[in-house]
């Protein structure tokens, strides 16, 4: 598990951003049981590819975007193990992955982002690819 001194910055990127952070496991299952509307979930990560390009992507394409998703979520993977876990079980089939971004849709996954599609890619790329995502599905 990380510091929290270390990851706090990490979290501000996000939460400034007007992201809700789930802690634990019940925060993600009341969010997205039943859930109506679309939540963009951030599974954020110290990692240089977080820091280079998941974050700066995300908050790019949600100033970019003329549609946004209705609500806007994050977990800290290797912080908050409980409520990663829990979110990661939503994004099955997946394998677990982080950072990734991942779209939900009335509370199933629509589109997700693995890490393997953020290493190598810039923010840019990033921001317009979600950006697209957005106009098909918010």
């Amino acid at each position: 598990m990380y510091p929290e001194e270390l990851v706090a910055p990490m979290r501000t990127e996000l939460t400034q951003s007007g992201f809700e952070e789930f802690k634990t496991a019940d925060q993600v299952i009341d969010h997205l049981t039943d859930h109506k509307g679309t939540t963009l979930l951030v599974i954020n990560s110290v990692c240089g590819c977080a820091a280079g390009t998941a974050r700066p992507g995300v908050t790019t394409a949600l100033n970019l975007s003329a549609k946004k998703p209705d609500h806007l979520a994050t977990v800290f993977a290797g912080v908050d193990m409980e409520a990663t876990a829990k979110a990661r079980e939503y994004t099955l089939p997946f394998p677990p992955s982080s950072p990734a971004v991942a779209l939900f849709k009335d509370g199933e996954l629509v589109h997700m982002v693995e890490r393997h599609h953020i290493e190598g890619r810039s923010a840019e790329m990033i921001a317009n690819h979600l950006v697209e995502v957005f106009k098909e599905f918010c």
